[in-house]
Parts: structure tokens; C-alpha cells; sequence
């Protein structure tokens, strides 16, 4: 049996003599993902993070581990670690846990005293770039691994992978996964876990349930082949600006943000069971963890709301071409405007169809006097959970119960996009997953003031170590998970009346 309790208290001293130094250590590197630092797959800072990273595996002197960094030409590096199965393990099947180590750019408005590559503590808070997106999952794959081999506990091959190129949509992953499937390295993965994601609040165990697509693309629009007084060509000449205005309109309603219905899927059963079951959990806190200016959200309803962020699309110009700053901009009509869109799109919608649907309702509202380019879109298809095997419910239901005391797992459809999951899904379709993360409320990811909740990220761990002694006792000792003077709980809230059914229907939709 496993102890929850006993693996806490180690993982948590092994954090704070050990790992919190370690990010520190890390979060001090300006290591930023190719997309932002001019494409580079060898930049020195990614080196830099791998020889820290390394060296800190080698001491934590996990018996038979073995550590190899994998390169491919004209690729990012990525981390690759294996741990056989201990002896009284019974299976060929393996683990397979998921991070990276490639950071966002710095951004500005940090606060007094803390900065990107400015590690400091307050208030139990580590912060500086990366250190929860995602520096830390290196850390707690290992101190899982760690604390169910301290007490004995079967466990099968464990693989370990760190990507270095995440931020910018994982475009060398799949490379390196082929390279591994070839070699017969990665193979009967029966469990993936994922400490690459969000959480609604610090006081709960929360795993992402689905996650959107995304589709990125830069719209241009011209309409004069040079500037011209806007006060003599205006009302003759058309502004580029308002034509692009015009286009957007034509797949979103800007009054309401709400997109077309051609990019967008109905909703499983079950999971609009799950989202009531978050809602009641979190209140308010669905939304209060955003700086939203007035605090008001675009809606009222809780339940809408968590599924507008997870379930349905959403557009977000990110950046404009063509706009001089205020202090230099003259009274000109511009002659074209460009816009970089990034559009996200429901969990089980076909990513692939995405670009001719938007291409056809522009197209359709150009107006003659104008011209339209769209560059190549980038798209990462969404994931949507398969259903929780009993072996997995009930380990995810203690190790809830005994880091979060009277609480159970909450769901979360995050809003954001991590495409090794979909990839890993029509791979083995039929793994189970464990996809969590330590970005809570205000924890500010890619923004300014991104921050590591210490406590909450060792709770997490304890979690996941759990998950993966379930996993190793599930054939032994089902249902004997870890019951030693430590809280029970039921079947999970998710399981409603008719979910067979939904299951069917998820795993249809989930790959079409």
C-alpha cells in the first residue's frame, strides 16, 4: 500500500533542500523558446538549462535512471529519461511524463523587486519566468518516481520527457517522438502524465479534462498602394483598419465575442456534469484570478462562462502591423493594415478544416475595393480526455482527499493549447491520462509577475506520485490504494446517469 502522507513529507523536504534552489537557478537564465529568440534551435541558454538540469538529476541518484540528451539536425534538444520497472512489476507497459524547459519571453510590468530572470521568494511564492510554466515538472516527475520506490512500490518503465521548444507549439516534438518510437524506446504507454497545466484555485487537486486547439494566421489587408491625407481621401479611399474590422465581424460577433458556428462542436453530457461540479467548487474564482479592469467578466453565468473558455472558440488579434505610435502618426490613410490572429478552437473540433472556413467568410466579405492576403496558418489540433479507468478514479479521489483534506478533483477545460497531448493520444489511444499543473489564479504564465506557489506545487507532486502508485498497484492490490489513516472517497461527481453513452460519443468525436 502507499502512503500519500509519507510520500508528501518526502517530496516536500526534498524541494525545499533541493529543487527551489535548483529553480532559482533556472529561472535566472534568459533561456526563451525559438519563437522568440529569432528561431534558434541551439542557443546557448537552452544548453545552459540542460547541463543544470542534468546535474541535478544525476545527485538525486535514483537507482538505474539513465539520462540522455537527444538532438536531431536543425531541432531543439530534448531530455530524455528512462527508469526500468522494478522487479515485482508485472506488465510491458511503461509511463510516460511530460514537461519542458524553453520559457516565454520577459514581458514588462513586474513588479518592484522581481523580474523575469529575478528569482525571489514572497509569501510562500517563488517568482521569475518559467519556474511554473515549466520548470518544475523535471523536478516532480523524479520525486514521484522517488517517493513510491522509498516505500516499495511496484511501478512499471518510466519514461521522462523535457521538451525544449513547447512555447513555440511544439514543432520539433514529433520528430524526436518518432526518433524514440523507432528505436523501440517509447512503446505501451499505458499512463501519460502531464505537469504542464493549470489549476482553478490553491486549495484543490484539479485535472485538465480537455484542452482547446489553436490556429494561428496574420490577415493583411491594402487598400491604397501608398499613404495619402486622410483628409482629402477620406470617404473616397477606404482605411485598411476598418476593412479588417469588417472581415472579423464576418466569423465573430464583437458585441458578444461569440464565433460562428462552423468552429464550433457540441458539447458532451458529461462533461457539462463535470463543469457544474467545478463551478460549485470555484464560484467566483472562475473568473477573479484575471486582472480584469473593472472586474466584471463578458459573462454572468458561471457555467457558460468556464465552458466559453474551454469548449467553444475565441478570437484574439495579438498583434498589429502598419499603425505608427500615437507620437508619430500623422493625419494619413494608411495603406494596409495586418493583424496576427490567434483563433481557439473547441477540444474535439478538426483543427485541419479551420483555415478554409475563415478563408471563405473573408473572402466572402472583401469588398472590391480592397486586397487580402493570408499567410500559412499554424494550427495544434485540441485534446479531449478519455474516460478514467476505476483504478485511476479512485487513486486520483485519495490522493485529492488526503493533500487537500475534504476536497475531490476538480475538472478544468483549459482555454490554452499543449499539442504533445494529441499527439500522444493517436498514438495510444488507449493510455490513460493525468494532465494537471500548478497555474492557479493570478500565477500569470506568460504575463508579467509569473509565480510558483511552493506549497501547492509540492501537494501536486504528492498527487502525481500517487497517481503513478496506482498505476504500479492496479493489478495486485485494486482498490487498496494507500487506505492507511487516510481519507476515502466515493465515485468520482463526473459519473452521471447515461455517461456510457457519452463515452462513446467522446471518443468518436475525439478524433474527427
Amino acid at each position: 500500500m502507499y502512503s500519500v502522507q509519507r510520500g508528501f513529507s518526502e517530496i516536500s523536504e526534498n524541494f525545499d533542500k533541493t529543487i527551489i534552489p535548483t529553480l532559482e537557478e533556472y529561472i535566472r537564465i534568459p533561456n526563451s523558446s525559438p519563437s522568440f529568440n529569432g528561431g534558434k534551435y541551439d542557443e546557448p541558454e537552452t544548453e545552459q538549462v540542460i547541463e543544470l538540469f542534468s546535474a541535478w538529476v544525476k545527485n538525486a541518484n535514483i537507482p538505474n535512471l539513465s539520462l540522455e540528451v537527444r538532438r536531431l539536425p536543425q531541432r531543439t534538444p530534448l531530455m530524455f529519461m528512462e527508469i526500468p520497472a522494478s522487479a515485482d512489476y508485472e506488465g510491458s507497459d511503461c509511463v510516460l511524463m511530460y514537461g519542458h524547459l524553453d520559457k516565454q519571453p520577459p514581458f514588462e510590468g513586474w513588479h518592484d523587486g522581481t523580474g523575469p530572470y529575478t528569482p525571489v521568494i514572497k509569501e510562500g511564492r517563488l517568482y521569475g519566468r518559467g519556474g511554473a510554466d515549466d520548470g518544475y515538472a523535471i523536478f516532480g516527475s523524479v520525486e514521484a518516481l522517488r517517493a513510491l520506490q522509498s516505500q516499495n512500490i511496484p511501478h512499471s518503465r518510466v519514461l521522462i520527457l523535457i521538451e525544449a521548444c513547447e512555447e513555440s507549439g511544439s514543432p520539433d516534438l514529433p520528430a524526436h517522438l518518432d526518433s524514440l518510437v523507432q528505436e523501440g524506446k517509447v512503446k505501451d504507454v499505458s499512463l501519460v502524465v502531464c505537469l504542464d497545466s493549470g489549476a482553478g484555485s490553491y486549495d484543490a487537486f484539479y485535472l485538465t479534462a480537455s484542452i482547446r486547439g489553436m490556429f494561428m494566421i496574420t490577415l493583411t489587408v491594402q487598400t491604397l498602394t501608398e499613404g495619402v491625407h486622410s483628409g482629402g481621401a477620406g470617404n473616397i479611399c477606404a482605411d485598411s483598419f476598418r476593412v479588417i474590422r469588417h472581415l472579423l465581424s464576418s466569423i465573430e460577433d464583437e458585441k458578444t465575442g461569440q464565433m460562428i458556428p462552423e468552429l464550433q462542436v457540441e458539447l458532451p453530457h458529461y462533461r457539462l456534469e463535470q463543469n457544474k461540479h467545478t463551478c460549485a467548487i470555484l464560484g467566483e474564482r472562475i473568473y477573479d484570478g484575471f486582472p480584469l479592469v473593472n472586474g466584471i467578466p463578458m459573462e454572468t453565468n458561471l457555467e457558460t462562462l468556464a465552458l466559453n473558455r474551454g469548449w467553444r472558440a475565441s478570437l484574439t488579434v495579438t498583434g498589429i502591423d502598419g499603425l505608427p505610435a500615437i507620437a508619430k502618426a500623422g493625419n494619413v490613410l494608411r495603406p494596409q493594415t495586418s493583424v496576427k490572429l490567434s483563433i481557439r478552437l473547441p477540444p474535439t473540433y478538426d483543427h485541419t478544416k479551420a483555415f478554409e472556413v475563415i478563408k471563405k467568410k473573408f473572402e466572402a466579405a472583401l469588398p472590391p475595393y480592397a486586397r487580402m492576403e493570408l499567410t500559412p496558418p499554424v494550427t495544434a489540433k485540441g485534446w479531449d480526455a478519455p474516460a478514467s479507468e476505476p483504478w485511476l478514479e479512485e487513486a486520483l479521489n485519495r490522493s485529492a482527499a488526503a493533500m487537500f483534506p475534504g476536497s475531490k478533483p476538480g475538472f478544468i477545460f483549459e482555454g490554452g493549447s499543449i499539442p504533445f497531448l494529441g499527439m500522444l493520444q493517436d498514438m495510444f489511444p488507449a493510455a490513460q491520462f493525468c494532465v494537471t499543473g500548478v497555474l492557479g489564479p493570478h500565477s500569470n504564465a506568460h504575463g508579467p509577475n509569473e509565480f510558483l506557489d511552493i506549497e501547492y506545487c509540492k501537494r501536486v507532486v504528492g498527487c502525481v506520485a500517487a497517481v503513478v502508485a496506482g498505476h504500479g498497484l492496479r493489478a495486485k492490490t485494486a482498490g487498496n490504494l494507500g487506505r492507511e489513516n487516510e481519507p476515502q472517497l466515493g465515485a468520482a461527481e463526473a459519473r452521471v446517469e447515461g455517461a456510457k453513452e457519452d463515452k462513446l460519443v467522446h471518443q468518436k468525436m475525439a478524433f474527427h
